[in-house]
């Protein structure tokens, strides 16, 4: 029987996977469009890019369910197909790794809305849709579900409830930060700070603590955002930043940092205690290769000096 993901992180950090979305748009999805649906109309697609992941070298791939809630897929008309939708990005993500093992962790976005005083959703349907599709990609097999790109309390709190709800068996609370304009320090859009964050997702039964894009939280904010959570919270720590910043190149959104440069930031992360380190938005199989290098070879010089010390 596979470990569960949260005890195998305690022994040694863990790989996860790249950006879907930039990869979807590159493999031909229009702007705008519903990558989720790729699932059933173009699954092929789907497992090109997340079996080019796992060649590189990951540990964990998310599922292609970022916005796979009821009340996202609504809006392209696919709300009648959320358990089918759900369980293909589960499927497909388990052939990706090709039989070897590997963790599969179920995504769940935010449901791209506001929630009542402020937005026409009411605390109950955010709820349903979220449980909704927290079972789906729990029977359908998923190692983990990960709450993610969260910038309120409030809804991180239904989607963390909804994963409990549906029997998941590892949950993972992950937030999106922005750094404040003088670059002192970042906290979510709501202006939720990471200790408040973890310390929520901890009393909320949360397994593992993450973050996730947001605007300037490149490697090295990555990494304080790793020791923040690590001062309040003993729970494992996940880490997926951005590949750099967002331009504008000929009318497409391109993300400015190589796979040399991102890399840079491995081993900083990985000494700062990351568990598990992939990547979001603009990063590619590429990035994820080369962090695959530079964990390995960080893993093997902590081996090597764990064995001298104890000779």
């Amino acid at each position: 029987m596979k470990e569960k993901l949260q005890d195998a992180i305690r022994e040694r950090p863990l790989l996860g996977d790249g950006a879907m979305g930039t990869q979807l748009m590159l493999a031909g999805l229009e702007q705008g469009n519903c990558g989720e649906a790729w699932n059933l109309t173009h699954p092929e697609r789907v497992l090109g890019i997340q079996r080019r992941y796992a060649e590189a070298g990951s540990d964990c791939i998310l599922t292609n369910t970022f916005g796979g809630s009821r009340i996202m897929l609504n809006r392209h008309g696919q709300a009648d197909k959320v358990a089918e939708i759900n369980q293909a990005g589960v499927a497909i993500a388990r052939e990706a790794f090709g039989g070897r093992a590997g963790y599969i962790i179920g995504d769940i976005g935010p449901f791209g809305g506001l929630m009542e005083p402020y937005g026409d959703f009411t605390e109950a349907q955010v709820r349903e849709a979220f449980e909704e599709q927290a079972r789906a990609l729990v029977d359908a097999g998923a190692d983990a579900i990960l709450i993610e790109t969260q910038t309120s309390l409030e809804e991180l709190t239904l989607g963390i409830e909804a994963a409990k709800q549906a029997g998941a068996v590892c949950i993972i609370g992950s937030m999106a930060y922005d750094v404040t304009l003088d670059g002192s320090t970042f906290r979510t859009m709501m202006g939720v700070s990471p200790e408040r964050a973890a310390q929520c997702m901890q009393a909320l039964g949360a397994h593992i603590v993450a973050l996730n894009c947001g605007t300037g939280m490149d490697m090295e904010r990555a990494r304080q955002a790793v020791e923040r959570y690590k001062r309040v919270t003993e729970l494992p720590v996940m880490a997926q930043p951005n590949a750099g910043q967002p331009k504008l190149v000929e009318m497409k959104v391109v993300y400015d940092e190589t796979p040399g440069q991102m890399v840079r930031g491995v081993v900083p992360l990985l000494a700062a205690g990351v568990n598990i380190l992939g990547a979001c938005c603009g990063s590619s199989p590429d990035h994820i290769r080369a962090f695959r290098i530079a964990m390995d070879e960080f893993l093997t010089e902590r081996g090597a000096r764990h064995e001298n010390q104890t000779v």
